[in-house]
């Protein structure tokens, strides 16, 4: 086995239950799932199910050939480690990002097998403000700064449970993949849920 993609809700204790949430139908982690196993250089989708959502989240799978671990993010890597070759790539996704283009996903594990730890990202938009009680006292120069997306990808001997590493090497990310948590981005969810699908969109 060469990639295995770990999806996670590790985020928040909210977030087991917004990855339930229906989109266009079926849970958001159900397209989570299904995208990532839609991506022919993926070996295993494994998913780390907090106890509390383990029933409901093999609920929602269905028949989806996807590893349900109930149990931490550790535990669900512990599981696999056994069967992964040494130059494995390991993705780690957070389970509410259920709209990331197939390219990103492709462009993460090609640049992990030369640059290592690897991060999709998005330039920042918004004028970034530094404050002091309540009074802006300057600005952040926003071309240095980046949003973090996911899958963060491994490689096997670098491992380690974290969705946001310090120096980690970059690729492009995509807009479609957005956390889904707000109203405003489940009705974007809908719509990009309900758009004619082509190979690069999960």
């Amino acid at each position: 086995m060469n990639v295995v993609a770990i999806v996670t809700v590790a985020h928040h204790a909210s977030d087991g239950e917004l990855a339930l949430t229906p989109v266009h139908g079926e849970a958001l982690l159900t397209h989570t799932v299904r995208g990532l196993l839609g991506v022919p250089e993926i070996d295993l989708v494994l998913l780390a199910a907090p106890q509390r959502c383990a029933s409901s989240f093999s609920a929602a799978l269905g028949g989806l050939p996807c590893r349900v671990v109930p149990g931490s993010l550790r535990e669900a890597f512990a599981a696999v480690e056994p069967e992964l070759a040494r130059d494995s790539v390991v993705l780690l996704h957070d389970a509410l990002r259920a709209f990331i283009p197939a390219q990103t996903v492709r462009d993460v594990i090609e640049a992990v097998r030369s640059s290592g730890v690897v991060v999709p990202v998005l330039p920042m938009a918004d004028t970034v403000k530094v404050t002091e009680a309540s009074f802006i006292v300057g600005t952040e120069d926003r071309s240095r700064l980046r949003t973090l997306q996911t899958p963060v990808g491994y490689p096997l001997a670098e491992f380690r449970p974290e969705l946001s590493p310090a120096g980690a090497a970059t690729v492009p990310g995509h807009p479609d993949a957005m956390r889904v948590t707000t109203e405003f981005e489940l009705t974007l969810a809908e719509a990009i849920a309900a758009a004619p699908k082509d190979e690069e969109t999960l």
